[in-house]
């Protein structure tokens, strides 16, 4: 593993998994997910990824004008490093998800690494009544669902990442993804040294513990050696204490309302900036580490640079 003394936060500020009912503070417009980037930076995020939803709805869309929207936005606002998805949704087919790519020129974008079950259909039980009809059938929908990431996908678009000089960011979410990794590496279609994103606690992936953690570090440094750099995710309430492991571990953190919703037990987070504000928290407090900026988040991961986007 790479080492770097200093943590990168990223925010996921929307995402696709949760809906509108769940939150009242889920921003939705290309405007409120803009703003809540914005003040994710400035509490200390150096990478803000990115989703877009129907402005009306709130259901996850994958509009390029909304994207370029956002990205222009966000530029303009601060200096993070802008990483729009091609996850998108997992009811969305791989071709329509790496259009931003192209479209933006981002300087990095995340990218699955393999196939899944992705379980949200457990979510309904929880709430009474919905917001909008199309919440329940989207998450039920889920119960027959497979998150496509095949191999032959991603011979099609990992080349496109390399014509557009965007980084991918490797989503592992179960022991699997990081074999699909190294035979990519070894196939060249990914470049060393590589920045894999660890996701612990989707139904469907690798469970949220912190055996399950440590497990997947080692695995990651038997296959990539020091060819390599992770961050965490912890769904829903393992976001902190899955983020605090990995920054004591000399890794980094995602959080964000993409990923969780509460600031702690029973209390809705009112905004992205107050679970980025958390985890800078914690990263200094227990793992005495500072926070890294922006330009140092570039220099580690070998970004090409915000002048280099075509926003």
């Amino acid at each position: 593993m790479r080492e770097f003394d200093k943590t990168v936060v990223s925010c996921a500020v929307t995402g696709a998994i949760h809906t509108p009912t769940m939150s009242p503070h889920l921003p939705i417009t290309a405007e409120e997910i803009a703003a809540e980037a914005v003040a994710a930076a400035e509490a200390g995020a150096s990478i803000v990824h990115v989703h877009v939803r129907d402005e009306a709805t709130g259901e996850p869309v994958t509009d390029l004008d909304l994207f370029r929207e956002v990205a222009e936005t966000v530029a303009e606002g601060c200096d993070a490093i802008v990483q729009p998805t091609t996850g998108g949704a997992p009811t969305m087919p791989p071709e329509e998800r790496i259009q931003v790519v192209p479209e933006l020129e981002p300087e990095m974008a995340s990218c699955n690494m393999g196939s899944i079950n992705f379980g949200l259909y457990q979510l309904v039980e929880k709430y009474d009544e919905f917001e909008y009809d199309w919440e329940p059938e989207y998450l039920d929908g889920t119960r027959d669902l497979i998150f496509q990431n095949t191999f032959a996908d991603l011979e099609t678009i990992l080349p496109i990442f390399d014509e557009h000089d965007t980084k991918p960011e490797l989503e592992v979410y179960d022991v699997g993804h990081l074999y699909n990794a190294k035979h990519l590496v070894d196939r060249g279609l990914v470049q060393t040294p590589i920045h894999i994103q660890f996701v612990l606690g989707i139904h469907g992936g690798i469970g949220a513990s912190a055996k399950n953690l440590n497990h997947l570090v080692d695995v990651a440094e038997d296959l990539f050696g020091d060819d390599f750099t992770f961050s965490v995710i912890g769904a829903g309430r393992h976001e902190f204490p899955l983020g605090t492991q990995a920054v004591s571990m000399g890794g980094h953190a995602r959080v964000g309302l993409e990923d969780n919703l509460y600031l702690e037990r029973g209390r809705l987070a009112e905004s992205n900036a107050e679970l980025v504000e958390k985890m800078v928290r914690l990263t200094r407090e227990v793992a005495g580490r500072e926070v890294a900026t922006p330009v140092e988040t570039r220099e580690l991961l070998g970004l090409k640079g915000k002048s280099s986007t075509a926003f």
